[in-house]
């Protein structure tokens, strides 16, 4: 795999140790040798970078207004819309096109993981503010889309009724590639969602019990 310099010049990073950029473009399908690891890492670098961006931003707002912020930038919607436009779609190396949404959102998270460890910190921040340039400068604080688990608590609460409950109900695959299903469950109602990592079984299991009360 060539040195993908169209994605290193759009993110401000030339990667000394090339590798890592194609383990982050290598789905497991493909190779032993995948980005999952580093999607586990990426994802704590983009949520820590996108927080310091945030908080830097945004002086003057609560605490609870930067959280639904950086919930709306780093949901698998947003992740997906970013790596197509920075090309991962004609990157990544996975199974037949059309690639699904979750595993560009993964992919671009090991990006980010494969620049922290390639260049530290610093780098790997630089590059998520550039990924997310457009969307940053879009973001109106006084008008922010709620992600599934906030707009069913905000929901919940108008109607009196306690907030939703979140179990993991069941993992698969090995350690380093796992997925995980989530049951969200409101006074004896149910509902399940699944993702690859907990934090978005549990969005998609929240969305479904949306439809249900809506």
């Amino acid at each position: 795999m060539s040195r993908p310099a169209s994605l290193e010049k759009r993110l401000g990073h030339r990667f000394a140790d090339p590798r890592l950029i194609e383990q982050a473009l290598t789905h497991r399908s493909r190779s032993a040798d995948n980005y999952e690891r580093l999607e586990f890492l990426g994802d704590g670098v983009l949520g820590c970078a996108m927080a310091d961006e945030l908080y830097a931003r945004f002086p003057q707002i609560s605490e609870g207004k930067l959280t639904q912020l950086r919930a709306s930038l780093v949901r698998e919607e947003s992740l997906a819309r970013v790596a197509r436009e920075l090309g991962l779609a004609q990157m990544v190396r996975a199974g037949p096109a059309p690639i699904p949404a979750s595993v560009l959102a993964d992919a671009l998270e090991a990006v980010f993981g494969a620049i922290f460890l390639d260049g530290g910190y610093p780098a790997a921040r630089r590059a998520v503010v550039r990924a997310f340039g457009a969307l940053l400068d879009q973001l109106d604080p006084g008008n922010v889309e709620k992600d599934a688990k906030t707009s069913l608590q905000e929901l919940l609460h108008a109607r009196g009724k306690q907030p939703p409950e979140y179990h993991v109900v069941a993992t698969h695959g090995a350690p380093h590639e796992r997925s995980f299903d989530v049951e969200c469950i409101i006074e004896g109602m149910r509902t399940t969602g699944q993702g690859t990592s907990r934090q978005r079984a549990e969005q998609e299991a929240a969305r479904a019990m949306l439809d249900q009360l809506q």
